[in-house]
């Protein structure tokens, strides 16, 4: 997937405020509308602009791109990186009133998340002044936990950061804490509500609510697919041909596990039930990793030329030659 300098494709320094940008796109969406532009691949340029634009008119989309910082350039091979919005609050969706399916992988990778839904309510309230009333905005976030936090349920302190637009015309990033309860079982990709927390309502309007969307934290020993939750496990070889009981660690406590006899590197077994909790409880899949040790004392090589004498197998009996 290529990088997008959006500031580059409308011809804009990153310093530029919002009317800078309002400027240059309406000057490029002139140029190159595939109504009345003569430019060659008019058609592809008027959709880059448009993109470039759906994001960098948006203060919070904008704010969000500019944390991934200068140090890409348009046509680089780009990965975002892990959780690299995390705990960023966006109004309404991922994508605005913009056709996702004109714009690029890039735009995709990075804010195409979408049914939030960021929908108004408005109204007028009785009374001579009649004032104006307005719910807040419906905002979302993604928050990152510990595999453990779903598995026993916790409480947990996040800064989410929001942005508002300067004297400068810049958006500018503040942050607010709020206490979470983590509930037991939640699972990536789920969405908490948090009634209420979202954008705040005009007159007498009420708030919008908040959703967080869940990641987990890179674990160095568990990875969850859903409900099911994956363990490598190193054996030597001879537990591997043996067996043996080991003892095996989970997010809930360890469990000693039965390695059977003549166990094959990659063979996964299956501890039922003690994946991520819920209803219908997730399984905990063991994946058997055969690890085989140095040789690097005399008595270690000794003993391997041993183990070769004591064996007639040949791993490549299959391959001819």
């Amino acid at each position: 997937m290529e990088y997008r300098d959006y500031y580059q494709i409308l011809g804009l320094e990153r310093t530029a405020d919002q009317a800078e940008i309002k400027r240059a796109y309406r000057k490029l969406a002139r140029k190159y509308h595939p109504d009345v532009s003569k430019e060659e691949q008019a058609e592809d340029r008027f959709k880059e602009v448009s993109e470039a634009y759906e994001v960098l008119k948006d203060p919070e989309k904008r704010a969000a791109y500019d944390q991934l910082g200068s140090s890409y350039h348009t046509g680089e091979d780009f990965r975002p990186p892990p959780n690299w919005d995390q705990g960023f609050e966006f109004h309404g969706g991922g994508y605005t009133e913009a056709d996702p399916e004109a714009f690029s992988d890039f735009f995709e990778s990075l804010f195409g998340r979408g049914g939030f839904g960021g929908a108004h309510a408005q109204g007028f309230g009785a009374g001579t002044r009649r004032q104006f009333h307005a719910e807040g905005e419906n905002t979302h976030a993604r928050i990152a936990i510990n595999i453990e936090d779903s598995y026993r349920g916790a409480t947990r302190q996040i800064t989410l950061k929001h942005s508002v637009l300067g004297a400068d015309g810049r958006p500018e990033i503040k942050e607010r804490k709020l206490n979470v309860k983590i509930p037991k079982g939640v699972t990536e990709g789920q969405q908490i509500r948090l009634a209420g927390q979202g954008e705040p309502g005009i007159g007498e309007g009420k708030p919008g609510d908040l959703y967080l969307e869940i990641t987990f934290n890179p674990h160095p020993l568990y990875h969850a697919e859903g409900k099911t939750v994956y363990l490598d496990l190193p054996l030597t070889p001879w537990e591997a041909a043996l067996g043996d009981k080991v003892a095996v660690p989970t997010p809930d406590g360890t469990v000693n596990v039965t390695i059977p006899p003549n166990s094959r590197n990659g063979g996964k077994l299956r501890l039922k039930g003690r994946g991520i909790p819920a209803k219908e409880p997730g399984d905990f899949y063991v994946v058997l990793n055969i690890v085989t040790p140095p040789a690097n004392s005399d008595e270690e090589k000794e003993a391997y030329r041993q183990f070769s004498q004591a064996f007639s197998f040949d791993p490549r009996s299959g391959m001819g030659g």
